[in-house]
């Protein structure tokens, strides 16, 4: 979402280079992403002037490359409105079935109270097997996985406008296996809030 966001801000930086006493500054990335870095041009000759590679750091286009610290606040309300990372959640089964296994039904909560904390939340639902089983069994299977699951949480209130369920069987295994091995961590619907 904030590579979005900064795509959306490249025309406004682009008319802060050609407007002498304009400043560009190097906003924080998501929690725990790499930073990045912005280069620093000069308009009239093209020559790399500097670049900025710390977070909350600024310079004045125009005039002479100078990386000095931005004051936060300035930025907080932009950065404030940002709409928080994307969560990550991993349920668990038991072999051959729909059932989740006993550690994994807790999370199921966990699940639906991250959703009701955003308004205008999406809901990604991807069921997953094991190798044991015909590639067929196990398309099917998953795919029982991840609307069960997307049932639940509607039953608990999910609209269910804002979600979608799909099986991957066993292309997309977390754990490498062989053929016809029962790995209990391949077995899962991993579940995406944004």
């Amino acid at each position: 979402m904030r590579r979005l966001l900064l795509l959306a801000l490249l025309p406004l930086l682009a008319a802060c280079a050609s407007t002498p006493g304009g400043s560009v500054t190097l906003l924080p990335g998501e929690a725990g992403a790499h930073v990045g870095a912005v280069a620093v041009f000069d308009p009239k000759t093209g020559a790399e002037q500097g670049s900025l590679t710390a977070e909350n750091t600024q310079t004045q286009l125009g005039a002479k490359f100078a990386a000095k610290p931005a004051d936060p606040k300035l930025y907080a309300a932009l950065t404030d409105a940002l709409p928080p990372p994307a969560m990550h959640f991993t349920l668990y089964f038991l072999e051959g079935t729909t059932k989740l296994t006993p550690q994994s039904e807790p999370e199921l909560q966990k699940v639906f109270a991250e959703i009701a904390k955003r308004p205008g939340a999406e809901v990604q639902i991807t069921g997953h097997t094991d190798t044991v089983g015909k590639e067929g069994d196990n398309d099917m299977l998953s795919l029982k996985r991840a609307r069960d699951i997307r049932e639940a949480l509607i039953a608990q209130g999910l609209n269910p406008t804002i979600s979608r369920a799909v099986g991957r069987g066993k292309r997309e295994l977390l754990v490498a296996t062989p053929d016809n091995t029962a790995e209990p961590r391949n077995r899962r619907v991993e579940i995406i809030v944004r």
